[in-house]
């Protein structure tokens, strides 16, 4: 995705800026850079309110989830399961412009290809998809298709509900902790300062999906402790990764670390259903 065009009228910082308006406006900007929503045009655009928008990370994760589940929903009236979720794996893709599935296969280039950290941050700036990417990608999107396929319906809605909003929180731990090491990046004006107030918000929202789900009885607690243990396990192990390798973190590390822990949630909810241990 691309950054928010700065062509529309900027309406210049006030002392509301903390003020609910303000808050949509930062709401609007994150929903704009990682989907492709169109915003209204009121919303306007300056480099630090992109910055701050981050917060709202993990709830543009509750836009996806919602888009690709009703897909579902409806898709399933008339085409058989494996079809309805064919159709909703690619219009969550769609709707966030594979930004990042993108950033996966990237990362799978430069860790895989990439001997040195020049080498390996050279790679992944490269527009092109490599073995290591085109591989990884297979894999990641095969990987979810079946664990997809192996849940019931109502199981689904509920694992999608989840693993998108936490997924993205995830992402933002790497923001609030590590390094950016890019001098340039599409995702540099995200990466300047996270606050810790900040940084609460954001796990308000990409931690708040887990009671609905629990409280609804979608989903025992029990699958999704180790759905969301088996995703902070990823995400962990891929910020160590990056730090030996990189020193820290790009934007394509943020991508990386959403795909593959929102997968890791799939497997761990699926691990504690009854079927699957009986196979």
């Amino acid at each position: 995705m691309t950054e928010p065009s700065s062509d529309r009228a900027a309406p210049a910082p006030t002392a509301d800026s903390r003020g609910a308006l303000h808050q949509l406006r930062l709401f609007f900007i994150a929903l704009q850079f990682f989907t492709r929503l169109p915003v209204p045009r009121w919303v306007g655009f300056q480099p630090e309110w992109l910055q701050r928008s981050t917060r709202y990370f993990p709830l543009t994760g509750w836009i996806v989830a919602w888009a690709a589940a009703l897909v579902y929903v409806l898709a399933a009236q008339f085409w058989p399961h494996a079809v309805a979720l064919l159709l909703s794996t690619a219009a969550g893709i769609w709707l966030t412009g594979a930004f990042h599935e993108d950033g996966f296969a990237d990362v799978c280039d430069g860790l895989g290809g990439g001997a040195t950290r020049e080498r390996a941050l050279e790679i992944m700036r490269d527009s092109r998809v490599g073995a290591y990417g085109a591989i990884g990608i297979a894999l990641l999107l095969a990987a979810k298709m079946i664990a997809f396929n192996a849940m019931l319906p109502f199981q689904l809605l509920a694992a999608l509900g989840i693993a998108h909003p936490l997924s993205r929180w995830l992402a933002t731990c790497l923001i609030w902790r590590l390094d950016y090491v890019r001098e340039e990046g599409k995702a540099k004006p995200l990466a300047q300062h996270m606050g810790h107030g900040e940084f609460l918000l954001a796990s308000c929202f990409g931690l708040a999906p887990i009671i609905g789900v629990i409280c609804l009885g979608m989903m025992s607690w029990q699958r999704v402790a180790a759905g969301v243990v088996l995703a902070a396990l990823a995400a962990a192990w891929l910020a160590r990764r990056f730090v030996r390798r990189l020193g820290g973190y790009t934007g394509d590390c943020l991508g990386a670390v959403q795909q593959l822990s929102e997968l890791a949630f799939y497997l761990g909810a699926l691990a504690t259903m009854p079927a699957f241990l009986a196979a």
